[in-house]
């Protein structure tokens, strides 16, 4: 017997960015796919037409493709497949298993709240399900919902799930309009496109026994199915799109690598193995979708930092120089500008998590000082004129202006002034790089050079007249 091949997909609706929790989504669903040897697609559910954008559309296909999730076959759009939907809804029609419904927004509203007060789940009573309708502008077609037994289904990360069929009420297949309705689209496409199996959020739960009823009046086969937990943020509640950094893009434009992403998304849910750094290759490998938890995932900003903090020191120099490029330019850094722009680039790539700060940590070695960090410069150089003035004499005469040549002389200085090393150093760097964050104060000073120090130290000191 041959066997079936495995098909994933992911189905995002255009009404805004590619979202970090859909990317998690779309990871999964790319891995199980290869790792079966099967087919990973992408379908965007577009019939929202109101919300619906191409520029999200865009946004979307772009963000998967610059993540490594390119799927296997073009995209297809549910705004163009109106025609299977409507053949779906009819055949149902024509097999007796749906009925047409002209109950109106007021009763239905009535009876909600009848239901609501009685202590019930609100759904809806059936009233039309025997009184042969006609199709009209005023009538939706409902499903015949099975009103006793239950829904069975394996989950491979929650295991064995059942609904009973009597809290299921009779589904909308198609509104007045004539419009289809999500669950209708949703069985029809993935039929359509020979999808095996369904990874999808949690949130996504409740709808799996409707849409298996809507399978099983059309004939179709049984799918698989993975609900993930759902990402939640440092609040402990879930990430949406009205979250203010929940877009995959604003974290790539403030400089965390692709890899960095793929690599924190898939340990959101999935913490198996004691291995903590992971590209998608090692993904495919190792990732076991029976392996991921229930409970939900916090996006925790300080993990992603280590990680990409590792995924960047992972790059060799070149291929960090090209990534860091854009970011320079937005901070008008010319690496021609400085001689020894390699070494410098080498001593600071560890400086900050992301690229975007890192680039702003070279302001002060490529380009004069336009700002001092007001904390620091209260805190330790009003008041340093005495320390600055002696460290001056010092610094003026070394040749060469070698690290362990301002090493030595550092030292000289913190042992004849009596002070700790803060109490020496801060003062320093904050003069030659407007803050407390440097390499060590000698690799510093040799960095910026000689002229350049001096002439900042002196600035410093006239800071304190």
């Amino acid at each position: 017997m041959e066997s079936i091949m495995t098909v994933t997909r992911f189905a995002p609706s255009p009404t805004g960015n590619l979202h970090i929790g859909g990317v998690r989504t779309a990871l999964y669903n790319y891995i199980y796919a290869k790792q079966n040897d099967g087919k990973f697609l992408v379908r965007i559910e577009d019939t929202d037409q109101e919300r619906s954008r191409e520029k999200f559309e865009k946004n979307i296909l772009d963000g998967l493709q610059m993540m490594g999730l390119a799927p296997d076959e073009d995209p297809v759009k549910q705004s163009q497949r109106g025609h299977l939907y409507l053949s779906a809804a009819q055949k149902i029609v024509d097999l007796g298993l749906g009925y047409y419904c002209d109950c109106q927004p007021e009763r239905l509203e009535k009876l909600r709240n009848q239901q609501q007060k009685a202590g019930k789940k609100p759904m809806y009573d059936g009233k039309c399900r025997e009184r042969n309708l006609s199709k009209s502008e005023n009538t939706v077609l409902r499903l015949k919902t099975p009103r006793d037994g239950e829904v069975r289904f394996n989950d491979l990360v929650r295991g064995e799930v059942i609904f009973d069929n009597c809290e299921l009420d009779d589904l909308i297949l198609l509104r007045s309009n004539g419009n289809p309705t999500y669950h209708l689209c949703n069985v029809v496409d993935d039929a359509a496109q020979g999808v095996t199996t369904v990874i999808r959020g949690e949130d996504h739960l409740s709808n799996t026994p409707r849409q298996i009823h809507i399978q099983e009046a059309l004939g179709l086969p049984d799918l698989e199915y993975a609900h993930l937990p759902l990402v939640l943020g440092e609040n402990k509640k879930r990430l949406s799109k009205r979250d203010a950094v929940t877009s995959l893009d604003e974290y790539i434009a403030i400089g965390y690598l692709p890899s960095s992403m793929v690599n924190m998304l898939a340990r959101l849910g999935w913490s198996k193995g004691d291995k903590e750094i992971f590209y998608l290759d090692d993904l495919i490998k190792d990732f076991r979708m029976q392996e991921v938890q229930k409970a939900g995932a916090v996006f925790d900003i300080k993990k992603l930092d280590w990680i990409n903090t590792n995924h960047l020191a992972n790059l060799d120099l070149e291929e960090f120089i090209d990534h860091l490029k854009p970011y320079l330019k937005k901070e008008s850094i010319s690496l021609e500008s400085k001689d020894n722009w390699k070494v410098i680039i080498s001593h600071l790539r560890t400086s900050s998590p992301t690229l975007a700060s890192i680039s702003q940590d070279l302001i002060p070695y490529f380009l004069d000082i336009k700002t001092y960090d007001q904390k620091s410069v209260d805190k330790f150089l009003i008041g340093s004129k005495p320390l600055l003035e002696f460290v001056l004499r010092q610094l003026e005469s070394i040749e060469p202006w070698s690290e362990d040549q301002l090493d030595d002389v550092l030292a000289k200085c913190q042992k004849d002034l009596d002070l700790n090393t803060p109490q020496l150093n801060q003062p320093i760097r904050v003069a030659v790089v407007g803050s407390t964050k440097s390499p060590s104060l000698g690799l510093t000073l040799s960095l910026i050079g000689k002229e350049v120090s001096i002439e900042r130290i002196k600035k410093a000191i006239a800071l304190n007249d």
